[in-house]
């Protein structure tokens, strides 16, 4: 008899067994009309403290993605891992939920509807929409404005959580600033300098992971355009719209050791005039043009 395959998730002590992940998401990846698939439909893909995620859930979440991926006429085997990805990913975002969703129960969040309203307003103002147009554009991704207001109250809370959970702890004093300082001579000496140009595109309001993908799909082709000789500029003209802000040009001049490392692991073996690939950084996909180095 098959086992049950569970992935258990302890609160801010998440350890993600990549064989066992790997499994759960191979299971579910089974058509439930194999017998494989049938035997495994109702099984726990995870448990989260006391909350449990079923097969069932996890296959109700991935249906809308799979029925796009069906679509795009990918070969077999490409397919295959798109769906494995997509899988994962769902899983992956699903625990992060039940996570979020306790730790916003422990600590007694709440938002109210005014809050809701008023960010859906400031939405409205910084894409210069019409409630109206914010309607019809919801429409043709598939969502009504009751789940919007669902998911814009969830991001809500959730940004509550960051901020009392991480922000309120960061405390840097003059003290922890020159001890560090003084305990890596080594980052702080004559370092070399890298002047650097950048595009960007912030993250999508909407958390819908398939928003995410058509935002990374659209820097990887700005990276193409600009690998075949663009400049930033022109990219930015080219691939703004009214519904992705292209930011970008010329950034400064800074040391490796000042930046954030997924950047610094980008740029350390450029040279100049090439360009980073898509980076995910706190501000959203980020491409770096090393214009320069100096002393």
């Amino acid at each position: 008899m098959t086992q049950n395959i569970i992935i258990r998730f302890m609160k801010r002590q998440i350890p993600l067994l990549a064989a066992t992940a790997a499994w759960a998401i191979q299971a579910a990846w089974c058509p439930a009309n194999s017998a494989f698939g049938a035997e495994l439909i109702d099984r726990i893909v995870a448990v989260v403290n006391n909350d449990l995620i079923s097969m069932e859930e996890l296959n109700t979440q991935v249906k809308p993605y799979l029925e796009k991926i069906n679509t795009m006429g990918y070969p077999p085997d490409k397919e295959r891992q798109m769906i494995f990805k997509v899988r994962e990913d769902v899983l992956n975002q699903m625990i992060d939920q039940k996570l979020t969703e306790q730790e916003i129960a422990r600590y007694k969040i709440t938002a109210s509807d005014k809050e809701v309203d008023m960010t859906i307003e400031r939405i409205k103002k910084a894409n210069s929409l019409t409630d109206e147009a914010l309607r019809q554009a919801l429409a043709k991704e598939g969502v009504s404005f009751e789940e919007y207001r669902k998911r814009t109250k969830e991001h809500i809370l959730r940004s509550s959580l960051v901020n009392r959970e991480i922000k309120s702890k960061v405390v840097i004093t003059k003290e922890d600033i020159k001890t560090y300082y003084d305990s890596h001579p080594d980052l702080y000496g004559f370092e070399e300098k890298y002047r650097l140009a950048y595009v960007m595109i912030k993250y999508p309001e909407s958390p819908d992971p398939s928003s995410r993908m058509r935002t990374h799909q659209k820097m990887a082709d700005i990276l193409q355009e600009l690998k075949a000789g663009k400049s930033i500029d022109e990219v930015i003209q080219t691939f703004s719209d009214s519904t992705t802000r292209v930011q970008g040009g010329e950034l400064g001049t800074f040391s490796l050791s000042s930046l954030d490392l997924k950047i610094r692991e980008a740029l350390k073996d450029l040279t100049p005039g090439q360009y980073s690939g898509v980076i995910e950084t706190d501000f959203g996909y980020q491409i770096f043009r090393l214009q320069d180095k100096v002393k």
